[in-house]
């Protein structure tokens, strides 16, 4: 089984998700980029955008606008200025 990444994302109102999943694609500010387990550490800024989150299988996506991504040895947060699961 391969290694899952935790992830959480956090808007202004409430914590929309917070669990383990296998991969995330964000829109960051210089361009978007993917994150797994074990992925090297960094933060940077997102520009408005879907978040892609893939777990066994499925995809959930959820719209941000603005904010920050953090990649640590823990796993990523997105904390947006904005954020909606999309319809």
């Amino acid at each position: 089984m391969a290694d899952k990444l935790h992830f959480s994302l956090v808007s202004p109102e409430r914590e929309l998700f917070a669990g383990e999943v296998d991969q995330v694609d964000a829109p960051g500010s210089e361009g978007d980029f993917g994150v797994l387990a074990n992925h090297a550490p960094f933060m940077t800024a997102l520009k408005e955008g879907p978040v892609r989150v893939h777990n066994n299988g499925t995809v959930t996506t959820y719209q941000v606008r603005g904010g920050f991504a953090d990649v640590t040895p823990e796993g990523l947060t997105i904390l947006a200025e904005h954020a909606v699961e999309a319809a």
